[in-house]
């Protein structure tokens, strides 16, 4: 398998509506990811408001025989389903996607608590179920809790033959994500690494000034992206990274370097060291989405972020990105329209206290 996985998170949309995805932009981007002898492809039963599932069948399915592609998809546990709402997930995940068979099966996101939940539930066994049943050919978990989490899971889990890690030059010593330290305990019980968040929600392709212009003095050739993404498959026990592309020429890029991959070079590194010393984000929000769905004022939270993310970068600016803030929310919620009921922090795989997060955009963005 070549090391490099189509996220299906990020999919173009139209209408700024993160449920409309534009099928034929989707088409032309996984022709371009296929014809190039990649495979992988990975989604979930919430990405885009469950949309991706069915943008998968559409775009994939419908068009190249069953060999031509691998699917991943995964069970929630956010809503603490049990054994009857598991099997309804599964079900409509396996009709959504057009599929007799998911190649790999993850419980999805991972944590102490949620652990605790997965356990009260079988949701393991579940998993192992289907695997006995041919139903699934691969299980395993994502992930995003601490090292000793991990090793827990793994400890009590033998069954599971692959792990979900979010991985990414910033967060490689991070004291909340720890990439590093995850990634030694799956590789420690032999469990192969797919990684996510590579470019940490397209963070580390949209580096400031400063950041950016280190890269490219050092070589001026490769995009931004390409050096996130490559120090991840350069780990020796990462079986694929995935990227969550959004467009054709994200694919275009991304197919370029990993199609015939080389792993970078010692003095990379060092590169990549200064540019992650030179990384500040105000808030470390990867934009995954998990928090918008079921939003009582229909805040579209990593957005939001995202303005003020670029507004803490660049001081002394504020009329600039308060009037970008002002059209992110033109059709959407406002951070002040927050009612802090808490449901967006409890499905944040970084832990990040929204509601307190968004008061700071109301001081700083609508001031």
């Amino acid at each position: 398998m070549k090391k490099l996985g189509f996220g299906l998170m990020r999919l173009p949309i139209i209408g700024g509506d993160h449920s409309n995805i534009d099928i034929e932009a989707v088409k032309r981007m996984v022709d371009e990811f296929i014809s190039r002898g990649f495979t992988y492809f990975d989604t979930a039963y919430v990405y885009h408001g469950g949309k991706s599932e069915v943008a998968f069948r559409e775009a994939v399915v419908k068009r190249y025989p069953r060999d031509a592609y691998t699917i991943t998809t995964k069970l929630p546990l956010f809503s603490k389903p049990d054994r009857a709402g598991m099997e309804k997930i599964f079900n409509e995940s396996l009709d959504r996607l057009g599929v007799e068979y998911i190649d790999y099966y993850w419980l999805h996101a991972l944590g102490k608590d949620s652990y605790e939940y997965a356990k009260t539930v079988d949701a393991f066994g579940y998993i192992k179920e289907l695997k006995e049943k041919g139903l699934v050919k691969h299980i395993g978990f994502s992930f995003h809790d601490g090292p000793e989490v991990l090793e827990k899971i793994l400890t009590e889990q033998p069954d599971v033959e692959f792990v979900q890690l979010q991985i990414n030059y910033l967060d490689w010593e991070d004291g909340w994500v720890r990439g590093r330290r995850c990634y030694e305990v799956a590789t420690r019980f032999n469990k192969p690494v797919i990684v996510m968040e590579p470019v940490k929600g397209g963070a580390l392709a949209n580096l400031p000034k400063t950041a950016a212009r280190i890269f490219d003095e050092y070589d001026k050739g490769p995009s931004y992206a390409s050096w996130a993404i490559r120090y991840c498959a350069s780990l020796d026990n990462v079986l694929t990274v995935l990227s969550g592309m959004s467009n054709l020429e994200q694919v275009l890029d991304n197919t370029s370097y990993m199609e015939e991959f080389v792993p970078l070079k010692p003095e990379d590194y060092c590169v990549i060291e200064k540019v992650a010393q030179n990384l500040k984000y105000a808030i470390p929000c990867t934009a995954c989405r998990y928090c918008t769905d079921g939003c009582p004022m229909s805040i579209q939270i990593p957005d939001l972020f995202s303005v003020y993310n670029e507004y803490k970068r660049e001081i002394g600016k504020p009329g600039k990105y308060r009037e970008k803030y002002k059209e992110v929310t033109a059709s959407s919620g406002k951070a002040s329209d927050c009612i802090a009921c808490g449901q967006c922090s409890s499905h944040c795989p970084q832990n990040l206290d929204i509601p307190t997060l968004l008061a700071d955009c109301v001081s700083e963005l609508e001031g």
